[in-house]
């Protein structure tokens, strides 16, 4: 639920123990890191579009409700939620993102299938 701390607006944020491991039917990850963070390692089941290409890629943002939004702790993915919920989007961040993720011990891939995935 998005919230306002001393006047700034401040997008719905969901823990990473409250996501569920598989997502709910309907809802949608999409992972804002970089190329090269994306590469190392990622949720299957994600969309990647880096934060730098969100405003030209809307068209890209996987159909969900909600939309849950992560990055590698969750800075990036606050601007990216908050910019899609602006935008019509119900979009959620994942709070610690891609670092919690790995460290709770969630699935990650790589893109390269000779690459063990980590997270950075």
């Amino acid at each position: 639920m998005a919230s306002s701390v001393n006047g700034q607006h401040q997008p719905a944020e969901i823990a990473l123990a409250d996501l569920p491991t598989d997502l709910p039917a309907g809802a949608a990850l999409l992972d804002v890191r970089e190329d090269d963070e994306w590469q190392a390692g990622h949720a299957p089941q994600a969309v990647h579009i880096p934060l730098p290409q969100l405003a030209e890629r809307l068209d890209e943002v996987p159909e969900g409700d909600p939309v849950y939004v992560v990055c590698r702790s969750g800075g990036r993915s606050a601007r990216a939620t908050a910019f899609l919920n602006a935008n019509g989007w119900d979009a959620v961040n994942v709070a610690g993102g891609m670092s919690a993720w790995a460290a709770a011990g969630r699935p990650l891939t790589a893109d390269s299938a000779d690459a063990e995935p980590t997270v950075i």
